[in-house]
C-alpha cells in the first residue's frame, strides 16, 4: 500500500525532521514564492542554531524575518541583506554569521548540490574578496574560483500547484530558487496552493518530479505579502 505524502498541516509535515544545528534551504525571492506557512511552523517548533540557505531573509516580521526575530538562525548563506533591518542589525553587531554569495553563484551551488556535483569553477568573484580562502585556477588565460555545491538536511519550498505524488508546477517569479532547492534537500517539504490528484497535471508543465518531494501540505490559505507597494494618486 502506497504511503501518502499529504499531511494535514505544516506542523505535522515537519514532525520528526527538525533539530538544533541543522541546515535548512528555504525557497523564494524577497517575499515571492516563500514557504511562509512552513517557516511559521519552524518558528513555533523552537528549533535553534540553524544554518539557513536562502537568497535573502524576507523582511522584518515576514518570512525568514520571523526566525531572525526569535534568533533561531545562527548563519545565513545568501546573496542579499536588502530589505530586512533585523538581518542587517544582527550581522553588523556580529550576532549573525553570513556567507555571502553572488546570486548566480548561490543558485548554481544549490543546483550542483542537487545534481551530485561537489564543486565547480566560475569566473564570478575571481580575484576579489569573494575568492578569499578558495581555490583559484586559470583556464584559457582567465582566473576562476572554485565554489562548493550546497546540500541541506531539509528544504522547505512553495509551489503553485502540485499533485498527490509531489509533482510540482511553479508560477511566474515564484519559480526562483524553489526548483533547485527541491533537489538539494535530504528531505523536501512543499506547501502547495492548489492540490490535485495524480495524473491531473500536464506532464509537460511539471518542473519538479515527485521523486524529489517527500511531504506535502495544502494550507487552507496562504497570506501573500507585498514586499514594497508603490502607488500613485488617481488622475
Amino acid at each position: 500500500m502506497a504511503v501518502s505524502k499529504i499531511y494535514p498541516d505544516a506542523k505535522a509535515a515537519l514532525a520528526g525532521l527538525l533539530h538544533d544545528g541543522m541546515t535548512i534551504m528555504s525557497g523564494g525571492f524577497g517575499l515571492c514564492g516563500i514557504p511562509s506557512v512552513l517557516i511559521e511552523a519552524i518558528r513555533d517548533s523552537g528549533v535553534k542554531n540553524l544554518t539557513v540557505v536562502s537568497n535573502n531573509a524576507g523582511i522584518d516580521d515576514v518570512g525568514l524575518g520571523l526566525l531572525l526575530k526569535t534568533r533561531q538562525i545562527k548563519k545565513m548563506i545568501s546573496s542579499y541583506v536588502g530589505e530586512n533591518k533585523t538581518f542587517a542589525e544582527q550581522y553588523l553587531a556580529g550576532e549573525l554569521e553570513i556567507e555571502f554569495n553572488p546570486q548566480g553563484t548561490l543558485a548554481e551551488r544549490i543546483r550542483a548540490g542537487g545534481a551530485g556535483v561537489p564543486a565547480f569553477f566560475t569566473r564570478t568573484g575571481a580575484g576579489t574578496d569573494v575568492a578569499k580562502g578558495k581555490e583559484e585556477r586559470e583556464f584559457d588565460g582567465k582566473k576562476y574560483v572554485m565554489e562548493k555545491g550546497l546540500r541541506a538536511d531539509l528544504s522547505v519550498i512553495h509551489a503553485w500547484k502540485g499533485d498527490t505524488e509531489g509533482n510540482l508546477v511553479y508560477r511566474m517569479s515564484a519559480r526562483n530558487f524553489n526548483p533547485v532547492m527541491a533537489t538539494a534537500g535530504n528531505v523536501t517539504v512543499v506547501q502547495v496552493e492548489h492540490l490535485v490528484e495524480a495524473g491531473e497535471l500536464d506532464p509537460d508543465h511539471i518542473v519538479t518530479p515527485g521523486i524529489f518531494v517527500q511531504r506535502i501540505v495544502h494550507p487552507a490559505s496562504i497570506d501573500k505579502r507585498i514586499e514594497q507597494r508603490t502607488t500613485r494618486p488617481k488622475t
